[in-house]
C-alpha cells in the first residue's frame, strides 16, 4: 500500500465490522481500489461479509451502485428518434430469474411496437434458473455479441434489441461477482441490489421494470426478503434518476408448460403468434404496461398487438436483425422419457426449483460459466397446477441428446408434484404486489 491512497483497507473493513457507516468518500476509494487491485481479495471477501451480517443504509447502497457505475462506460440512448424527428422514449426490464421465464423474449418485441426502444442486456443461466441468451442461441444463426453501433443503429430501425450486456459496463460489478460466488455473500442484499443496478443504470435506460421473482424456484425464496430486495432497487433507481417500479411475481409454481432453451423459444413464439399459456401471456402483458407507462405511454393495448401480429412482426425483425432466422427448425432433443401422474385429483402443487433443477441435469442449464448447454433439452410440462390429472397420463416429457442424465434429472422430481381431491385449488397468485 502506497502512501498515495486516501484510505487502506483495514480502516474499511473495521468500520463495517462495528456496524459503522461508509461516508461517500470512503465507498468511492473502496471500487476503485478493488477494481485497481490495491484491496485484496481476502480484504474484500471481508467486507462483503461484514456488509451481509450488518446491512447498509440508502445512501450508502446508492453510493456504491454509483461507484460501481462509474468503474465503466455508460450508454447513452438519447440520439434515438422516432419517426417526427422527437427522441425516443427507452424502457428495459429485469427479471431476479426463475424457472420457464421466457418472458422477455416476447416482451421486447411486444414494447417496440408502440415506438419505445427495448435495449434488453441480457445474460446466461448458471444452476437452475435460465439465461435467456441460451434460449436465443437455439435459433440457427442468431448471435448474442453486438457492439455498441450495432445495438444502436438495431434501436433505431427495430425498436428492441436482446444481447449480451459489453464487458464496460460495471466492470467492477462482474469482479465482485465472482468473489462474492465463492464467499458466501451472494445473498447480501445491498450487494445483490447494487449489482443488478449498477449494470440497469449504466446501460442508459429511461425506465425500468424489475420482476422480483418469490418462491421455490427463484433466488429469494421468502416473500419479506424479496419485498426488502425490490424496494431497495426501486429506491436505486429513484436515486439516479431513472423512473422504477417492480412486480413481486410467483415463482413457486414454473412460468408456462416449458422449461429449457428450444422449447422456450417455442413456446414465446406461440405467445407472439396471439396463443400460448395463459400465465406466460398475464405477466408478458403486465410487464408491457409497466414499461410502457413508464415511457410515459398510457392508452397501448399490448394484449390486442399479440393477437393482431405486430409484436411478431418486430420478432422476427429483431432475430433477423442478428444474424437468425425466425422461420427456422429449432433443435429438437434426441431422447424423450415421460412422467407419469401418480394418482387421479387436482394438480396443486407443481415445484419450480424440482422442475428447474430437472431441466438442468437434462442438459438445458450449466453448472459452471464454462459449460456449454443442449439446445433441446429441458422438461415440457403437459398439467398446470389447477388442472384435473388421471393416474398414468402423462405429466412432463423429459428431453435430452444424452439418455444417461434422465435417471437424476427424475431424482429431481420425485416430491414435485402435489395432486389433492377433486374440488382442490391451488393457492398461488402470479402478480403478488406493485412496488413503486
Amino acid at each position: 500500500m502506497t502512501n498515495t491512497e486516501a484510505f487502506d483497507a483495514v480502516q474499511i473493513i473495521s468500520i463495517k465490522r462495528d456496524k459503522g457507516t461508509l461516508t461517500p468518500e470512503q465507498i468511492d476509494w473502496t471500487i476503485d481500489a478493488y477494481t485497481r487491485g490495491v484491496i485484496a481479495e481476502e480484504q474484500m471477501a471481508a467486507l462483503n461479509m461484514a456488509i451481509l451480517l450488518n446491512g447498509m443504509d440508502r445512501a450508502e447502497i446508492s453510493r456504491w451502485t454509483s461507484a460501481m457505475i462509474a468503474s465503466g462506460e455508460r450508454m447513452d440512448f438519447s440520439s434515438l428518434t422516432k419517426p417526427d424527428g422527437g427522441r425516443k422514449a427507452t424502457s428495459d426490464k429485469h427479471s431476479t430469474g426463475g424457472v420457464g421465464d421466457k418472458i422477455t423474449l416476447p416482451l421486447a418485441p411486444l414494447v417496440a411496437v408502440f415506438g419505445v426502444a427495448v435495449p434488453q442486456l441480457s445474460g446466461r443461466g448458471l444452476g437452475h434458473t435460465g439465461g435467456t441468451l441460451d434460449k436465443l442461441e437455439a435459433i440457427p444463426g442468431w448471435r448474442a455479441n453486438l457492439s455498441n453501433d450495432e445495438i444502436m443503429a438495431q434501436l433505431q430501425d427495430v425498436g428492441a434489441v436482446i444481447c449480451a450486456a459489453g464487458s464496460g459496463l460495471a466492470p467492477a460489478d462482474k469482479k465482485l461477482y465472482a468473489l462474492r460466488d465463492v464467499t458466501g455473500t451472494v445473498e447480501a442484499i445491498p450487494l445483490i441490489a447494487s449489482s443488478i443496478m449498477s449494470k440497469k443504470i449504466a446501460e442508459g435506460t429511461g425506465s425500468l421494470v424489475l420482476d422480483v421473482k418469490v418462491g421455490s424456484g427463484a433466488f429469494m425464496k421468502d416473500e419479506a426478503r424479496a419485498r426488502e430486495l425490490a424496494e431497495t432497487m426501486v429506491a436505486l433507481g429513484k436515486d439516479a434518476g431513472v423512473h422504477t417500479v417492480a412486480l413481486m411475481t410467483d415463482m413457486s409454481t414454473p412460468l408456462g408448460l416449458t422449461a429449457g432453451n428450444a422449447i422456450e423459444v417455442e413456446e414465446s413464439v406461440e405467445v407472439l403468434a396471439g396463443g400460448g399459456p395463459e400465465d406466460v401471456v398475464e405477466l408478458t402483458v403486465r410487464l408491457a404496461e409497466e414499461m410502457l407507462a413508464g415511457a410515459g405511454i398510457h392508452d397501448a393495448d399490448p394484449a390486442a398487438a399479440l393477437k393482431d401480429g405486430r409484436a411478431m412482426d418486430v420478432w422476427n425483425r429483431m432475430i433477423e436483425a442478428q444474424g437468425g432466422d425466425p422461420r427456422a427448425a429449432l433443435p429438437v432433443a434426441k431422447e424423450s422419457e415421460v412422467v407419469y401422474a401418480p394418482a387421479d385429483g387436482v394438480l396443486v402443487e407443481l415445484d419450480a426449483l424440482s422442475v428447474g433443477v430437472a431441466a438442468w441435469r437434462l442438459g438445458a442449464g450449466r453448472a459452471r460459466k464454462e459449460d456449454q448447454v443442449q439446445a433441446g433439452a429441458g422438461v415440457r410440462m403437459h398439467a398446470k397446477p389447477g388442472a384435473l390429472v388421471r393416474a398414468g397420463e402423462p405429466l412432463m416429457t423429459l428431453l435430452t441428446d444424452t439418455p444417461g442424465k434422465f435417471e437424476r434429472a427424475k431424482e429431481a422430481l420425485q416430491d414435485a408434484v402435489v395432486i389433492a381431491p377433486e374440488g382442490s385449488r391451488p393457492a398461488h397468485q402470479l402478480i403478488i404486489d406493485r412496488i413503486a
